[in-house]
């Protein structure tokens, strides 16, 4: 679980996100930011015996700056009012796919996959997704994937409108090959942000993404 305090602090930032609030409220900013890592380190821990591939991860590693690099952006405010922490075996920077847990009071999910990767590795996954159609929708329509996530979002621009070039409309996998990034996500609620049984539910969360996971990352390179 979480602090309460924790929480209360992402939401006073929304309202003050601006440097001198900080400043005067850093002390608050750096236990909530402890909170977090030992949220996330937990995380690591449970998870870490189902995937052992994540269990050598430091939650120092894996969780995201609060300042906003606003040089190409309109919005000029200076934090991001979430914590994010990305799950990944090779790091947080990899092009692999891998698990995330973003917290925002009001927003908040857990989930994660392969989000918008270059044009040669789009190519491979779409590939491995049509030429193994059948163990992918075993996977995505899997009862417990459907229970916990529904189905892949395409939310935004993570879809095509058409079939990509050298695939037919009436190709049963086609509308997820369409898609330019492979993500599930969950939402959760404020109230289970400090839940006792948070870590319990983002490890059954991770846990039912783990498979997704391992067929993304078998076809990164399938194509080569």
């Amino acid at each position: 679980m979480l602090q309460t305090s924790t929480i209360k602090f992402l939401k006073e930032l929304k309202k003050n996100n601006n440097k001198p609030w900080f400043d005067a409220n850093r002390k608050t900013y750096e236990a909530a930011k402890t909170d977090f890592i030992g949220f996330v380190d937990t995380v690591i821990e449970k998870h870490g015996k189902k995937d052992p591939s994540i269990a050598h991860l430091a939650a120092k590693d894996c969780i995201f700056r609060i300042n906003r690099d606003v040089r190409f952006s309109k919005d000029k405010s200076p934090y991001k009012t979430n914590m994010g922490a990305y799950l990944n075996k090779d790091g947080k920077k990899a092009i692999t796919a891998g698990y995330y847990f973003h917290c925002e009071p009001g927003g908040s999910f857990g989930g994660g996959g392969l989000y918008f990767p270059e044009p040669n590795v789009l190519k491979n996954v779409r590939q491995e997704i049509d030429y193994n159609w059948k163990e992918f929708q075993k996977i995505i329509n899997n009862k417990k994937f459907k229970a916990v996530f529904g189905d892949l979002s395409t939310e935004g621009d993570l879809k095509l409108t058409r079939p990509p070039k050298g695939y037919e409309v009436d190709n049963p996998a086609i509308e997820y090959i369409k898609l330019k990034s492979w993500i599930a996500m969950q939402k959760f609620s404020d109230a289970d942000l400090t839940s006792k049984d948070l870590v319990k539910k983002v490890c059954t969360n991770f846990e039912t993404l783990q498979p997704l996971l391992v067929f993304l990352n078998e076809g990164l390179h399938a194509g080569e």
